[in-house]
């Protein structure tokens, strides 16, 4: 998952309408940092920018198809990231569906008994990343 920096640099490459390439540079210019950073095991360039512009593809970026002359599986590749950043986020159906099952009273049950096993500081922990995920969500 690249890092919001990273996203937020690409959208300020969009509004001010550069192409599609430089957007995808930002995703790249990230991997370039991970490999000297030694993040993952990706041992040349060629790695870090076939990654970065995979990451672009799926965060919305619209790259253009790879050359006539790439190799099948990298064409294959760049179309499944591109349709699986046209199909958005997915949620876990399963969790969903299962809660769903459950009663009102079974969940605020199950909600009671994890924050007693936590300790205050558990608690404040997650009270303090609940409210940051409210922000992140109500900033859309």
């Amino acid at each position: 998952m690249p890092e919001r920096d990273t996203i937020k640099a690409a959208r300020r490459d969009k509004r001010a309408g550069k192409a599609p390439s430089t957007q995808a540079g930002e995703f790249v210019r990230e991997e370039m940092h991970h490999i000297r950073e030694g993040k993952h095991g990706a041992s040349s360039t060629k790695q870090a920018i076939a990654i970065g512009l995979s990451k672009a593809r799926r965060s919305g970026v619209a790259l253009g198809a790879p050359p006539s002359s790439a190799r099948s599986s990298t064409k294959r590749s760049a179309k499944s990231s591109t349709r699986a950043a046209a199909s958005g986020r997915k949620r876990s159906a399963k969790g969903r569906s299962a809660a769903r099952q459950r009663s009102s009273a079974d969940r605020s049950a199950a909600a009671d008994r994890g924050a007693r096993t936590k300790g205050s500081q558990g608690r404040k922990a997650a009270a303090r990343k609940a409210a940051q995920t409210r922000q992140r969500n109500r900033k859309g």
